[in-house]
């Protein structure tokens, strides 16, 4: 469940701090007071889209922040704290636990977290597609090793397809492809590319073209060491000859320069040495220009280096080898396809029967939920068309398409055409009852999912989202007097000016506060008689 939950600088909210409870939390009070934004500051932190200009006028930062207690999933404490921090340039700083993570992740962590359910939500139900997903959840327990099994064939199946489907055109074609091919191998081959050769080839460049400098100062070196060092040497080595009999470090000193000596003069023969090898024919520098222009020329149309414009050829054989043999490569694709078909088949028919069974169970609670939201006369089943033409699709060979009767007598059609916006907002809800007794969420937001319902189906309504709240930590956003008064904790949201700015203020309602509040939303003023109203409706308060 949400601790608390911090707000700041986004639209009139300055900087609020919410502490939320566990069961069912209402939020009323003034129009444009700012519970959308409450919902909508949620949806950020839960890797929803976000607006510059959302940004609070004259700020340049948004966050928004929430320590959750979340037992059992191993957590210090069994505290986690999610942080969205997001600047007027559109940086995100997104934190779990002081651990930056980027905005997918958060999404996917907070995917586990909270369901935020509102009017929109009423409108992705009519989407079909999303019908499966639903029935899926449901029978998540059941079905969601097999599911995945078949979604990895189903990736692979994809894929060989996508293959198969390849083509080099005709038979001109595919010659132009195959002349273009062997044109790129030829000339990598007759390069005669080595591993390491244009690092070599640039370093004997650099000596060639340093040729005359390093002639130069081997000579210097050569002279300086025979004309200066050794001769120096050897007349200090006569010197201490003379006297080395007096004392034995003189001797010490004798036998070191002696070494010395002959040190020197075999460094005066190699620098010698180096020197006469120094000769460089004009050619060498032209081969080696040549060579590394070859090898530039390649690297522009293959590759950044010379092991990259092998790796090409390599490749580029291999596609050569696939076109000559393409009609075997292909054969074994389709062979492959077929048996990827044989155990998708499988696994669809096993698909099938869990949904068939799970639709059944479905059909049943939610026909029952029908009648606790006072939709006595609404039926609820699940059709699924199971393709025999292998025509496979994500989720299989299914096909499932929620229905619906409103009235006795109907035949069933598609939720979209027969339900109106208040027995859709119930129908959604009747969903996410039945599911929630599955699912392990462990916050569910309502946000205003009230719409075109009043009287018994509103009361209805709000007993369905307690029932709810039992399992759950629900937070819930209403305009119903008969939906606040089944709140177990409230909390009125209003705005006041401070120094020529609106500000966003959310206060905890006390029991006296919360019957006030109730009447005030049941008939626009507190009066004895709507507060006579309000004290009955909190009454009917499920315990």
């Amino acid at each position: 469940m949400i601790n608390t939950l911090h707000i700041k600088n986004i639209g009139i909210i300055d900087d609020i701090t919410i502490n939320l409870n566990e069961g069912f939390n209402v939020l009323t009070g003034e129009t444009g007071a700012g519970k959308t934004l409450i919902i909508g500051s949620l949806q950020i932190l839960a890797g929803g889209r976000f607006s510059k200009e959302m940004i609070r006028n004259g700020e340049s930062v948004s966050y928004v922040e929430m320590d959750a207690f979340l037992p059992n999933q191993g957590y210090e404490n069994d505290t986690v704290i999610v942080s969205r921090e997001i600047n007027i340039k559109g940086k995100n700083t997104c934190k779990i636990n002081g651990r930056l993570v980027t905005v997918n992740e958060l999404k996917y962590f907070m995917n586990n977290i909270i369901d935020i359910h509102g009017q929109n939500d009423n409108q992705s139900i009519l989407d079909i597609s999303t019908h499966i997903e639903l029935l899926d959840e449901y029978a998540i327990s059941e079905i969601k090793d097999i599911k995945n099994n078949y979604y990895l064939l189903y990736q692979e199946y994809l894929n060989i397809k996508d293959e198969i489907s390849k083509n080099y055109g005709d038979d001109k074609e595919k010659q132009r492809k195959l002349d273009l091919l062997n044109y790129q191998v030829n000339e990598i081959e007759n390069a005669n590319l080595k591993v390491g050769e244009e690092e070599e080839l640039e370093e004997r460049r650099t000596i060639i073209m340093s040729s005359e400098k390093i002639s130069i100062n081997l000579s210097d070196a050569e002279r300086n060491l025979n004309e200066i060092a050794i001769d120096s040497i050897n007349t200090a080595i006569k010197d201490l000859e003379k006297i080395e009999k007096y004392n034995e470090e003189y001797s010490k000193i004798l036998n070191s320069l002696k070494n010395s000596y002959y040190e020197i003069q075999e460094s005066a023969r190699d620098i010698s040495y180096m020197n006469s090898d120094m000769y460089f024919d004009e050619n060498e520098q032209n081969e080696i220009e040549e060579r590394l222009n070859i090898i530039k020329s390649l690297k522009r149309k293959y590759g950044n280096n010379v092991k990259e414009i092998l790796d090409y050829k390599e490749k580029v054989n291999k596609e050569i080898f696939d076109i000559q043999n393409l009609e075997d490569y292909i054969n074994n694709l389709k062979k492959k396809l077929k048996n990827l078909e044989e155990e998708m088949c499988i696994l669809s028919q096993q698909l099938n029967e869990i949904r068939n069974k799970y639709a059944q169970d479905l059909s049943i609670k939610i026909n029952k939920e029908f009648e606790e939201l006072e939709m006595k006369n609404a039926k609820f089943s699940v059709k699924i068309e199971f393709s025999n033409e292998n025509k496979f699709n994500r989720y299989g060979l299914d096909k499932v398409e929620f229905q619906i009767t409103t009235n006795v007598g109907e035949d069933a059609k598609s939720l979209a055409k027969v339900a109106s916006g208040g027995e859709m907002s119930r129908f959604m809800l009747a969903i996410k009852g039945v599911l929630a007794e599955v699912d392990k969420i462990p916050v569910i937001i309502f946000d205003e999912i009230d719409t075109g319902i009043s009287g018994v189906a509103a009361n209805a309504t709000g007993e369905k989202i307690k029932k709810i709240s039992k399992n759950h930590q629900v937070i819930c956003v209403t305009h119903l007097a008969s939906i606040a008064a089944k709140g177990d904790y409230n909390y009125y949201v209003c705005k006041e000016i401070v120094e020529g700015k609106t500000k966003t203020k959310v206060k905890q309602l006390t029991e006296t506060e919360i019957l006030e509040e109730i009447a005030r939303i049941s008939s626009g003023n507190v009066t004895p008689i709507s507060l006579k109203h309000a004290k009955e409706l909190r009454k009917r308060k499920i315990a």
